[in-house]
């Protein structure tokens, strides 16, 4: 472990890393060792400047462009890792589609979209890289879930559907797993600040966040980060609110 670096010499698919919070746990992964794999669908300029940003972190990049909502993609994708770094030790669904308009005017190939990205993707790439994941003492899967998912929210039915999908996704395989030494575990950012994206969400507006101010992808990084190191293989099959007390459990 040169230099303290924790994930030194694993390999992480982030899927949907080329902004955003993708970007940042990309980012945060390279800067303690990792080799990442930054994966796109079509945005080929964006995910080779993520790459060049992993290599100056320390990191060593990949970049694997696909559609992981494809069976065919995800497959691909998880492939790619392996043969190229020769392990998997991460796997970050991240990738996910939102529209904010009422259910009575989703149409059903926009519900199947957002259904498809976010629910679909962790599917076949969890399906894909659980083969690889133990076989080097222990691996992690971390879903990116989103508040909608727990709390009840106007014209986001279809992405609250799919968000509460990860979070039943990751309790079930989280006990499913436990004995081959992965952790499964998913983190839901309320609202966060993006510089290619900063408008707020109207039930962020109409429900001021108690903490007065929206996050920052490298804040939901370091959750991330925090599950898929050492110290993290005791967590599994939790949802992590990371929302400025916006959305509260207590159960």
């Amino acid at each position: 472990m040169p230099d303290g670096r924790e994930l030194d010499c694993l390999t992480a698919v982030v899927t949907g890393s080329v902004r955003g919070i993708g970007r940042a746990i990309a980012v945060a992964f390279a800067e303690d060792g990792a080799n990442v794999v930054i994966n796109a669908r079509n945005s080929e300029d964006a995910a080779n400047a993520v790459a060049a940003e992993v290599d100056a972190a320390g990191g060593k990049a990949l970049v694997h462009m696909a559609d992981v909502a494809n069976p065919d993609g995800a497959a691909g994708l998880i492939d790619a890792a392996v043969k190229t770094f020769g392990r998997l030790d991460i796997l970050v669904n991240n990738v996910a589609h939102r529209i904010a308009r009422p259910l009575t005017e989703t149409t059903f190939e926009e519900w199947q979209a957002v259904l498809g990205s976010a629910l679909n993707s962790a599917f076949l790439c969890s399906r894909a890289a659980i083969p690889h994941l133990s076989q080097h003492g222990g691996g992690t899967i971390v879903n990116i879930g989103g508040v909608s998912g727990q709390a009840g929210v106007k014209n986001r039915t279809a992405v609250a559907t799919s968000k509460a999908g990860l979070s039943g996704l990751t309790s079930a395989l989280a006990i499913e797993l436990a004995g081959q030494g992965i952790t499964v575990n998913c983190v839901a950012p309320g609202h966060i600040e993006h510089h290619d994206r900063d408008e707020m969400s109207q039930h962020f507006i109409d429900r001021p966040i108690p903490a007065g101010r929206g996050g920052t992808p490298q804040e939901i990084a370091a959750q991330v980060r925090l599950l898929c190191g050492p110290n993290g293989r005791f967590t599994t099959g939790q949802t992590f609110h990371i929302n400025g007390g916006w959305y509260v459990s207590i159960a």
